[in-house]
Formats: C-alpha cells, structure tokens, sequence
C-alpha cells in the first residue's frame, strides 16, 4: 500500500520519508541522465538530424510514462529509426542542446562531499553519459552504445559486456551491483529518476526520488520534486 503524499514545500512531495535525512547515511546516489540530469531526450534530439524527432518522441513519451512495457523493445524501434544519422550530429546535440538540470551540479557536489559514491546509469547513450559524468564528476556510469559504420549510426544498439541494452532491469542490477561492491546495503542507496524504466532501481534504494516526472512515477516515489531543481532534495536530505 502506497504511503499517503504530504506536501514537504510547494512542488516538493513526501511520501512514508520524515525530513530531516542526512547524507552521511547513505553511501551511493544513483540518477538517470535523460529529463533528469539533463533537461532533454537526446534520441530525440538526433532523430531531429533525420526529421524523425516526433514520431521518435512519441515513442520515448509512452515509454516514459509506462504505456509501452518493454524498453528494449522501444529502443530498438526509436534506434532504427536513427539509420544513417552522421555520427557529427550527436557532438551538435551535446554542443547546441544539452543541458544540466537546474541544481544538478549543487546536487552532485554536496552528494561527493558528503562521502557518497554517484552512478548514471541511462537508457540513452553513452555519447552523452560519458561526457557528462567527466562534466559532473561522477564515479561510474552505464548506458547504451550506438553502433557506427563509415561515420553514420547504423540504426542498431551494440551489445557491451554486460549485455545489450541498459532497461529498468539493468538499472536496477546496476545499482545493486554497485552497492554491493561498495559494500553498501539497498537501504544506503538514493535512485533519482522521471521514466517508468526507473521504477525497478528506485523500488530497490533506500529513498526514491522522482524528479518532474511521469505520473506513475511521482505516485510511487518517497520524494516528489515537482517545481525547482534537483538541488531540492537538499531541503530533505541534509548535507
């Protein structure tokens, strides 16, 4: 039974959580990058290369908000539809397009000083994960691999050592394995997300925050950020 919602401050939630939390007791913070830590949907920012960008976002929005259940199987649609794109595009997305959420920095740096470990762990690309987890600071980072020939995506995603494709499955395998490797407890973790692909990791942490995200999503996490930044959970869970 889901616990009742209270309102903590305009557009900030609870749920079942009673502020103040510290920092210090959690050892790892997990997010999502995508309308998360970022403010766009970069697959849909490259299918805009190919005139493709809304019958791509349509896709990405029904993931999101859980009306299409298998993620592996959205992805591989939304990437086919990616064929031919020239690889340069997704360097002009990350320069012209891709932003920081607010409060993302704020959020990252007080997590880091307080001790704990930060994972990004998307369904979107590790184009864009990797440059942003050098842009952040973070420690570690999963997400999907496009595959490349002659300087054009290929419409295809490449599988990686750990499997093929980083769904709300692998998400949540990732902050667990994560954890244990830190020799943390599920209970020591944060998971930061906005998509139904999310629901797996956050259902395992120890506070689950959901951030400007799909109904689904908000009704079922411990924090609700509704208006403001990421940095908003600071107002929960003190530095």
């Amino acid at each position: 039974m889901t616990a009742p919602a209270t309102e903590h401050a305009p557009g900030l939630v609870l749920r079942g959580v009673t502020p103040p939390l510290r920092l210090a007791d959690f050892g790892l913070i997990a997010f999502d990058m995508d309308s998360t830590l970022i403010t766009i949907e970069c697959i849909d920012e490259i299918a805009d290369a190919v005139g493709k960008k809304a019958e791509v976002a349509a896709i990405t929005e029904a993931t999101m908000r859980g009306e299409i259940k298998d993620f592996k199987e959205s992805l591989r649609r939304r990437v086919a539809l990616l064929q031919g794109v020239p690889v340069g595009a997704l360097q002009e997305v990350y320069d012209q397009r891709l932003r920081l959420s607010p409060g993302a920095p704020e959020l990252v740096g007080a997590c880091r000083e307080a001790g704990l470990k930060v994972l990004l762990v998307s369904g979107g690309f590790t184009f864009f994960a990797d440059r942003v987890k050098a842009r952040l600071g973070i420690d570690f980072a999963r997400s999907n691999l496009l595959e490349e020939d002659d300087g054009h995506i290929t419409g295809r995603v490449r599988a990686q050592d750990w499997g093929d494709i980083c769904d709300g499955a692998e998400k949540r395998r990732t902050l667990l394995e994560v954890a244990s490797l830190l020799r943390l407890s599920p209970a020591q973790t944060i998971a930061v997300g906005d998509g139904a692909n999310d629901l797996p990791m956050m259902g395992e942490a120890g506070l689950s925050v959901a951030f400007h995200a799909k109904p689904k999503v908000r009704e079922q996490a411990m924090v609700a950020i509704n208006d403001g930044g990421l940095d908003r959970l600071l107002d929960v869970v003190q530095p």
